[in-house]
């Protein structure tokens, strides 16, 4: 079935054939109608949970037409009509959340898209490292007993964050809570990250909240959450002393709000999805008419043709019974019907023609392949991201690294930014930071691990750290080398090792040389 919604709110940047658009049917749960926000003021009197003062202004704000003993018993028109929106003072968003989740939900290639940046950007996990006022201290250590307590003691706060992050949610783990967050950032351009505090002030709780039951206040004081007709105020982070205006909730909890920049709007961000509209209703609508050709389709596969005859009633049931169901799931069935001979002024003649008996594909394979380039493409997202075997793995090499200098190291950075506040409440010595997909292997991690090591460019610790392995006593030191290891390593970094140098000028298949082997073992070739 098509969301008749995923059109509709996209009539002001598209054009689209209203009379095409009427015969798709709507399932009435996505119609916009639905929007609670919307309801009029006589059924947001009886949402739960709001305190009598709120409704007290809700009867205020309602006109009464009323006379000496009675009253006006008319309908008042639409625009009289107060509703959610303006008696909770929350703001409308640009788009229809529930239409943008729509599109995440029924587009695959936004929802690849999507689930790709997911996974890169907060789906690897986390780690925590010193800040810069701690390695200023542990440079400054004055003996080697204080510098590995101070390591012991960054070790230890490590592991107690990492601890402390993952008892803030019994149900999901910080990295799932991220994973939820960022899932609707990117499908809706909003994601909110849920505080709870204990009665002492501390954050006891993290969990997520879905942006499509979210409002912002238009005064910027909180959020309203409005979900089966239970209505939740929330406040900005930090912010313990803004009265709650709507509810009975004395201790509102706290949301932090992520929101996708947008030149047009300051109070809601606007995801990637909206650029590439135009292929994603496209694609849903190719989709659409490929289900209904196959569903509906009702051209025969043969025409039979006879002249000059009429067949008995008993040959023509046999022959009608025969083409129904004789044909089905049987090869190399005969038929056979008797036929009157040919007259003096007619001939008889039988003719079976086949009408469709070629392959039948899918209808806009260019264009759908078009829309998934455009929908990618709006993401940032190579087409190796999301389980694509096209193209070469250069090229795919090439997508990878613009993928994380582009997209998902720039957005780490931004969430990191965020997520440190929480952080900071519970220590200053340490700051949270995701882990990034790499682009280099295992093996060649270790070569160049090691060429720092014997250049005594970083320590042991250092590598182990970036490996969470714990530090050892005797890993501050640089590595000492012993005499011709060391005369090695020089000559190798200065490239003066004549035996070397002869070796690589004289290589056949060396990348700087213009030489080239010869196939067949012809020998060398000068090119």
């Amino acid at each position: 079935m098509m969301h008749k919604e995923v059109i509709k709110s996209m009539v002001e940047i598209m054009t689209i054939d209203e009379e095409y658009i009427a015969k798709i049917d709507v399932p009435q749960s996505l119609n916009k109608t639905t929007d609670i926000f919307s309801s009029d003021s006589e059924i947001v009197k009886t949402f739960d949970s709001l305190s009598p003062n709120f409704k007290r202004r809700v009867s205020r704000l309602q006109k009464v037409y009323s006379g000496d003993g009675a009253g006006s018993k008319q309908l008042f028109p639409e625009q009289e009509i107060v509703t959610a929106y303006g008696l909770f003072d929350v703001v409308v968003p640009p788009y229809n959340l529930d239409e943008l989740a729509f599109y995440y939900e029924n587009s695959f290639a936004n929802h690849a898209a999507i689930s790709a940046k997911v996974a890169n950007v907060v789906g690897l996990g986390y780690n925590f490292i010193p800040t810069s006022s701690t390695i200023e201290k542990l440079e400054l250590a004055e003996s080697d007993q204080e510098l590995q307590r101070a390591q012991r003691k960054v070790a230890r706060g490590k592991n107690l964050m990492a601890e402390w992050l993952e008892l803030m949610n019994d149900e999901d783990t910080f990295t799932h809570t991220l994973e939820k967050v960022y899932t609707d950032y990117e499908s809706t351009g909003n994601g909110y990250i849920e505080i709870g505090r204990k009665v002492t002030g501390e954050i006891g709780y993290i969990g997520h909240i879905p942006s499509t039951t979210i409002r912002v206040r238009r005064i910027r004081d909180g959020y309203i959450q409005v979900v089966n007709q239970r209505v939740v105020f929330f406040r900005n982070f930090q912010d313990t002393t803004t009265e709650n205006p709507v509810t009975k909730d004395t201790r509102p909890n706290e949301l932090i709000h992520i929101k996708k920049y947008s030149p047009k709007n300051t109070y809601y961000g606007v995801p990637d999805t909206v650029s590439s509209a135009f292929s994603i209703v496209g694609d849903i609508l190719a989709a659409k008419y490929n289900i209904d050709y196959f569903e509906n389709k009702a051209v025969p596969r043969y025409i039979l043709t006879l002249k000059g005859a009429k067949l008995s009633p008993e040959s023509e049931d046999r022959f009608f019974r025969f083409m129904q169901s004789g044909l089905r799931g049987q090869n190399h069935r005969t038929l056979y019907i008797p036929l009157p001979g040919d007259s003096i002024d007619k001939k008889v003649e039988f003719d079976m023609k086949p009408i469709e008996n070629t392959v039948q594909e899918g209808s806009f394979e260019k264009y759908h392949k078009s829309n998934i380039n455009d929908i990618l493409m709006s993401h940032q997202v190579p087409i190796s991201k999301v389980g694509s075997g096209e193209g070469s793995i250069a090229s795919a090499m090439v997508g990878d690294r613009t993928f994380k200098e582009q997209v998902s190291r720039p957005s780490q950075r931004n969430l990191e930014k965020i997520i440190n506040k929480i952080i900071k409440e519970k220590t200053d010595m340490l700051l949270f930071k995701f882990n990034e997909f790499t682009l280099t292997d295992e093996d060649t991690q270790s070569k160049i691990d090691e060429r720092y090591l014997r250049m005594r460019v970083i320590v042991p610790n250092e590598v182990r750290e970036r490996n969470n392995l714990p530090v050892r006593p005797d890993g501050n030191e640089f590595v000492e080398l012993r005499p011709q290891q060391s005369a090695d390593q020089r000559a190798r970094a200065l490239g003066t090792r004549q035996r070397d140098q002869n070796r690589t000028d004289n290589s056949t298949d060396s990348l700087s040389s213009t030489n080239m082997r010869a196939p067949g073992g012809e020998g060398r070739q000068n090119t």
